[in-house]
């Protein structure tokens, strides 16, 4: 089959299972309940298979495009039949199409959520079992990895922006899902109202970009192919204007530190714990909490004509990384250590980014999904393992009682601070930030010497 026309199924069989769960799964869960433990049993596992199936499908199809891209180096582009939204006529005309794309970024980052994804549904069958409202929670997991594929595959800034809202509508389902528990209902809110502050001055930045090349160039775009030509065009004209590009990356980066938890916008990402564990290694995993490294650089053609803006992105990050993991080390929770920790490691990626070693961040990004993903899967079963206690402090002895958890957290412990991946992935943005400046290099350093220590 030509891989093209398999572009479209990557985020929708993870749709397909949100639908089928949300409208029937829960249907006849209910019906079964009445009916007998058996029944019951059976219906659950159809919920699972259903969920952890599109997931892992689309996982499949995700390999299969990233070994197209890979060797063909051309992008895939997939266009629904109609036009989303068309505005004006004659020589203003914009038009923002249901476009997918896969191109080497885009390859990259479906693989990170399909196949952390898909590990993460499997998990989630068995920590859930007993869970009343079993059918719903995959049906909000389903979505949401179907939302964080819309966000990576957009080709458009308009269709971006509605996976980047529904990751954060996901967020808030997921983190409250336990709400009969007043603290849980309010760090979703908390999440919610958060993300909203970051994503005003998105929308800001997002219509301030589109008025303001649409003016210069004659070209009313929201697309990134055309919008990168039509600012590499105005450069070689010298039309573009410093100060608004400056305001644009600067804009879009106030929407990055709400979804990615940077200096000011992080305090929703620690209170996150209170939904259950698989969903707190979806959130720092996979790509709600990484979307705004990945829109970064996914706009790298505005940032690159915005230092300034570049300069604020690092600085920033870095300021994070070693901020965050000053708190980290403070943390008696077992959950709250690995979520400062990932703060901390966004930041190592917004400095990669931020000085142009745009690779590296992403580098970063997709070792810090794996080894986040395993050491939050394996606090849950700590947890589990505890009868829901997470004070690390009353905790000692472990490795004896539940060894295959203890070299599951040793691997994701020296992934993160040792000498497997992360190390690698950090190397490659320290290198770059030493070139640039070496004083934000040695807060680096110390913060380095902070992750294996927390």
């Amino acid at each position: 089959m030509n891989p093209q026309k398999l572009v479209w199924f990557v985020p929708l069989l993870p749709l397909f299972g949100f639908a089928f769960n949300v409208f029937i799964g829960t249907a006849i869960l209910r019906a079964a309940r009445k009916r007998g433990e058996g029944a019951e049993k059976l219906v659950r596992l159809l919920v699972g298979l259903v969920a952890c199936g599109t997931v892992g499908a689309s996982a499949v199809i995700s390999w299969i495009l990233f070994l197209h891209v890979r060797e063909t180096h051309v992008a895939l582009e997939a266009l629904l039949g109609f036009d989303w939204i068309s505005v004006g006529s004659g020589h203003l005309q914009v038009v923002a199409q249901h476009k997918l794309v896969v191109d080497r970024l885009t390859a990259v980052m479906i693989l990170v959520v399909t196949n952390v994804g898909f590990l993460i549904h499997v998990y989630s069958t068995g920590y859930m079992a007993g869970e009343p409202r079993y059918a719903r929670y995959f049906a909000y997991l389903n979505l949401f990895t179907g939302f964080m594929l819309i966000l990576v595959m957009a080709g458009n800034l308009l269709l971006m922006f509605v996976g980047w809202e529904g990751v954060g509508l996901c967020s808030y389902l997921l983190i409250s899902f336990w709400y009969e528990k007043l603290d849980n209902a309010k760090a979703g809110m908390k999440a919610f109202i958060t993300n909203r502050v970051g994503d005003f001055a998105f929308m800001i930045g997002v219509m301030l970009l589109f008025v303001y090349i649409g003016s210069i160039t004659g070209t009313w775009t929201v697309d990134f192919g055309e919008l990168k030509h039509a600012i590499g065009q105005a450069h070689k004209a010298n039309m573009i204007d410093g100060g608004v590009m400056t305001a644009v990356g600067i804009l879009l980066f106030i929407g990055a530190t709400g979804k990615s938890a940077q200096i000011p916008l992080y305090t929703w990402l620690p209170d996150a714990m209170a939904g259950p564990t698989p969903v707190s290694a979806l959130i720092h995993a996979a790509t709600m909490v990484t979307a705004g490294v990945y829109m970064v650089a996914r706009m790298n053609f505005v940032y690159a004509m915005a230092p300034w803006a570049m300069g604020v992105v690092a600085l920033v990050g870095a300021a994070t990384a070693l901020f965050a993991g000053t708190i980290a080390v403070t943390q008696n929770d077992i959950k709250k250590v690995l979520a400062y920790s990932t703060v901390s490691q966004l930041g190592f990626m917004f400095m990669g980014v931020g000085v142009g070693a745009w690779a590296a961040g992403i580098f970063h990004l997709m070792t810090h999904a794996f080894f986040k993903a395993c050491l939050f899967l394996g606090s849950g079963s700590v947890i589990h393992g505890m009868h829901h206690e997470q004070d690390i402090r009353k905790m000692g002895g472990l490795w004896h009682k539940i060894p295959l958890v203890g070299a599951c957290f040793l691997v994701g412990t020296l992934s993160m601070g040792g000498p497997l991946a992360g190390m690698f992935s950090k190397e490659a943005i320290m290198a770059k930030v030493y070139e640039h400046d070496r004083l934000v290099w040695l807060m680096l350093v110390a913060t380095a010497f902070l992750t294996p220590f927390y």
